[in-house]
C-alpha cells in the first residue's frame, strides 16, 4: 500500500552531520523531487507543490546552505550537491524517483544521473545547461564573490534579481519578485560565496548527455536572460528521449513567470510516464513553442 504524505509542514533529517529540510506530500509510488536554483530555496516550487499534492508525491528540499538546511560549505561541488540529493533519497527509502531541477538544480540533476543512473525514472531540466563556466563567467562569478564580501549583498541582490525574471513579471507582481530578493539577502555570505566558487568550477557534463536513456523534459523561458535558447536546443539535440518546450513570456525562473503554462507542461510530461495525475487542465490555453 501506498504511504500518504499529507503534511505541508518543513521537515528536517540529520545526514552526514548536516540537517535537511524538506517538504514531502500527496501519494505515489515513484515522487517527483524538485531541485532549486542559485540563489534560492525550495519555496520557488510553491506553485508546482501546490498543484500536484492531491495527485502525486512531491518532494521540494533545501540544499545544503540555503533555506533551513545547514552544512558545511568549505568543500561544496556540484558532486556534493549531487551526494546529498541521494542520501537523501536513501534516508527516504527512495529507489527510484522523478527529478526536475533548475538552473543549478539542472547542475545538480546532471551529476547525479551520470553517476547514479539507476536511481532516476525520468528528469526534466529547467532553464539550466550543460556547459562549464567560461574564463569570462569564472571572472563574473570571482567580481560577485568580491562584491558580496564587501558588504554589497543587497546590492546585488538587486541587481541580479532583474536577470531572472520577465519585465511582466518584475512590475505586476512585486510579491514574487521581492519574496526571492528577500531569500537571498537572508542566505548567509557563505554559502552565497562557497557556491558560487563551486558553479565556477563545476565540471561540463555535455559529452556525456548521450548516455541519458531515460525520459527527459527540457524547458526554458524564451526570455531567460541567463541560459541562452541555444543551450537549451543543445541539450536537447543530445539527450535522446527528450522534448524541448519554450515558454514565452518567461524568463530564468519560468516556474514563476508563468506557472500555470509550467504546471500544464509538467503534468503533460507526467502523464506521458503514466503516473496517472488527474487534474483537468483543459481549460487551460498556455502560450508555449514544441521542440520535438
Amino acid at each position: 500500500m501506498e504511504q500518504q504524505h499529507t503534511s505541508g509542514k518543513d521537515i528536517s533529517i540529520e545526514i552526514n552531520d548536516s540537517v535537511y529540510c524538506y517538504n514531502d506530500i500527496g501519494i505515489g509510488t515513484v515522487p517527483v523531487i524538485f531541485i532549486h536554483g542559485f540563489p534560492f530555496d525550495k519555496s520557488s516550487w510553491q506553485p508546482q507543490m501546490e498543484f500536484l499534492k492531491n495527485t502525486l508525491r512531491v518532494i521540494s528540499y533545501d540544499i545544503r546552505g540555503f533555506g533551513k538546511s545547514t552544512g558545511a560549505m568549505e568543500v561544496v561541488s556540484m558532486g556534493l550537491f549531487a551526494d546529498d540529493l541521494i542520501a537523501l533519497m536513501d534516508k527516504l527509502q527512495i529507489v527510484k524517483a522523478i527529478v526536475c531541477g533548475l538552473s543549478m538544480g539542472g547542475y545538480i540533476l546532471l551529476n547525479a544521473i551520470q553517476r547514479y543512473p539507476d536511481r532516476f525514472e525520468a528528469i526534466v531540466l529547467c532553464d539550466t545547461q550543460c556547459q562549464a563556466d567560461t574564463p569570462e563567467g569564472i571572472e563574473n562569478r570571482n567580481q560577485t564573490i568580491s562584491k558580496i564580501i564587501s558588504g554589497s549583498k543587497t546590492t546585488w541582490a538587486s541587481e541580479f534579481i532583474k536577470k531572472c525574471f520577465h519585465p511582466e513579471t518584475l512590475n505586476k507582481n512585486r510579491n514574487i519578485v521581492e519574496r526571492q530578493w528577500d531569500i537571498i539577502v537572508t542566505t548567509t555570505t557563505s554559502s552565497l560565496t562557497e557556491t558560487l566558487r563551486a558553479l565556477a568550477k563545476r565540471n561540463e557534463a555535455c559529452t556525456r548527455l548521450q548516455e541519458i536513456n531515460i525520459p527527459c523534459m527540457i524547458i526554458n523561458g524564451s526570455d531567460d536572460l541567463i541560459i541562452s535558447s541555444e543551450k537549451a536546443e543543445f541539450l536537447k539535440d543530445n539527450i535522446r528521449l527528450s522534448t524541448l518546450q519554450f515558454i514565452e513570456n518567461a524568463g530564468h525562473l519560468s516556474n514563476l513567470d508563468q506557472p500555470e503554462t509550467f504546471n500544464r507542461l509538467l503534468l503533460d510530461f507526467l502523464n506521458s510516464l503514466n503516473v496517472n495525475p488527474s487534474v483537468d487542465m483543459t481549460n487551460e490555453n498556455p502560450s508555449t513553442v514544441d521542440r520535438k
